[in-house]
């Protein structure tokens, strides 16, 4: 991704826009002088260095459950590599199929990187780690999304020179497979993000990247309505957002946010891009007061960002359906704080925006880092927000730890800010990069959230992937971070199926039953022995009479249970 010079190229790409086309815009910088996605070290094979094994990291309480993804396939720790930029998707046919994408630095030695992904069959509690996509070939930035049909999608930049170009790879098998790739035009830093909804746009993919480094000047925008068989010619997207995510309304609606001309970010609005016999028409371009600058280089992350724009929309049938919510890490030279992770909230569809934005972390001081801020809306309309947080540092160090707040009231109010990981050195275990990449990606449920992310836990850069359960749920809560059993259920109420979800803290024997009002058993599903971390049970009572009931999960260190109700 583009360092901070690109935020003077984008003030000064806007403001003058009143007075220069596109063209002579770009020709007023100096490309060569902007750092950009490029293959500037040959490949290096992984180091053949014998080494003590050692068993992949992995962490287990009542509020999340962390694994690292990228481990041999005996699940051991691959020495002397990297691994970072992660982004996940998850099958919405099957949600225990989750892929999790990310640039992979086979040595070290070299920046060389490419297409490494990672997939788990069983809701992430064990993951198989086949390589990379594309082998030998110059890959970044990866994205990934799924389509409603259960197809997931890895967009992939590569370059050459001044040329970008991206791929967008196809897997029907959960991740296993992949196939060929479509050119997707492309350039850097390009996001991607797909149409679930049941609308005309229903499939259609949706990327946009920097103008400044595309593959179809002066257009940074495409769209595929076929299923991504074909990616129609760029356009622009009004207000031009760069370093930004993508997100999807409930009525199709799409929504681009970025860096722009301003302090804050720019959200751009198409209405018109989900109908295939249209062409892509733009509503609006707001700005959106964040109080803060993104894309600022610091010290933390010197050659990388403090994190990219976040959008999300609120798609849920309660009182916040349609919100537009943005959240971004930005530094805050008027309040004096190298960073913090700012929200702000539109209730009109994206015309105006909070006149103040709420900071997210709750830290007394203004001299720590909250960065690579990042968010989710889960299909309930709770808000999920985590970051990577130096309050717990000493003084002088960048040491971080991950953070994680959420809101249940359209982000008038967040919840205290709760601490998820141990700290750990973000500046060990860089690959010939100054940086630990520039984003994580995060997916909400409305039990918890799903997190691709990197850390150091190793004393190297690896990826991992963390869920996430907010402390709110469930009938007998325990302490945040403790190391008690948690449990969760979705849809709740429920008529055909339910999902339960639960997290063990450790390896033991364990029961899992469901009881009438009363505590009288009416289906076990499950008894025996399992390891500690994330286990799923798809629960399917067909001659379950309508009712309340309740689901107990009983293990030798205590149990936990959840109040059910079966619904016609």
């Amino acid at each position: 991704m583009q360092n901070y010079k690109l935020v003077l190229f984008g003030t000064i790409f806007l403001a003058a826009g009143s007075t220069l086309n596109a063209q002579e815009q770009i020709e007023k910088t100096n490309p060569s002088a902007l750092h950009h996605e490029v293959p500037d070290n040959g490949y290096l094979a992984p180091s053949s260095d014998p080494y003590r094994p050692v068993k992949g990291y992995k962490f287990v309480n009542s509020s999340i459950f962390t694994i690292q993804v990228n481990v041999d396939a005996d699940g051991y720790n691959i020495p002397n590599d990297a691994a970072n930029e992660p982004s996940i998707a998850i099958d919405p046919l099957n949600p225990e199929n989750i892929v999790i994408g990310w640039r992979q630095f086979d040595n070290i030695n070299s920046n060389f990187r490419q297409a490494g992904y990672a997939f788990s069959t069983n809701g992430g509690q064990f993951w198989t780690f086949p390589g990379v996509i594309d082998p030998g070939v110059f890959r970044s930035d990866p994205v990934l999304d799924a389509d409603a049909n259960g197809t997931i999608f890895y967009n992939s930049l590569t370059s050459n020179g001044y040329t970008y170009t991206c791929k967008v790879f196809r897997s029907n098998s959960g991740g296993a497979d992949w196939d060929d790739g479509v050119n997707a035009r492309g350039g850097d830093k390009q996001w991607m993000v797909i149409d679930k909804t049941n609308g005309i746009g229903a499939g259609n993919i949706y990327s946009y990247w920097n103008v400044s480094y595309s593959s179809c000047y002066p257009g940074f925008f495409t769209r595929s309505t076929d299923g991504g068989d074909f990616y129609e010619n760029c356009v622009n997207v009004q207000g031009f957002p760069y370093w930004g995510t993508m997100a999807v309304g409930p009525d199709g609606e799409l929504y681009t946010v970025g860096a722009g001309e301003d302090e804050g970010a720019v959200v751009s609005k198409s209405t018109s891009a989900q109908d295939p016999s249209s062409s892509v028409g733009w509503d609006l371009a707001e700005q959106v007061y964040l109080d803060g600058y993104l894309g600022i280089q610091s010290p933390i992350n010197p050659a990388g960002l403090l994190g990219q724009a976040n959008i999300g929309v609120d798609c849920s049938d309660g009182p916040g359906r349609g919100n537009v919510y943005v959240l971004a890490s930005v530094q805050r030279p008027m309040a004096g704080d190298p960073a913090d992770v700012m929200f702000s909230k539109s209730t009109d569809g994206g015309a105006t925006w909070s006149l103040f934005p709420v900071r997210i972390n709750d830290d007394p001081e203004n001299n720590h880092y909250q960065w690579f801020g990042t968010m989710s809306v889960a299909p309930n309309g709770r808000i999920d927000a985590i970051w990577l947080d130096t309050r717990d540092a000493p003084s002088g160090s960048y040491l971080s730890a991950l953070y994680y707040s959420y809101s249940l009231d359209e982000g008038v109010t967040w919840s205290v800010n709760e601490r998820l990981s141990e700290l750990f050195d973000p500046h060990v275990g860089w690959p010939q990069q100054d940086k630990m990449g520039d984003y994580f990606d995060m997916r909400s449920d409305e039990t918890g959230a799903h997190l691709a992310w990197a850390n150091t836990f190793n004393g190297e850069e690896d990826v991992y992937y963390s869920y996430i359960t907010p402390t709110y749920i469930g009938l007998d809560e325990t302490p945040a971070g403790s190391n008690s059993l948690s449990l969760t259920c979705y849809p709740n109420p429920f008529s055909e199926n339910t999902m339960i979800r639960y997290i063990l803290p450790a390896e033991e024997g364990v029961k899992i039953e469901v009881l009438t009002i009363y505590g009288q058993p009416v289906d076990v599903l499950f008894s025996g022995s399992q390891e500690a971390g994330v286990h799923v049970i798809k629960y399917q009572p067909s001659l379950l009479a309508t009712g309340y009931y309740y689901c107990r999960v009983s293990t030798k260190a205590g149990t936990a249970s959840i109040p059910l109700m079966k619904i016609r």
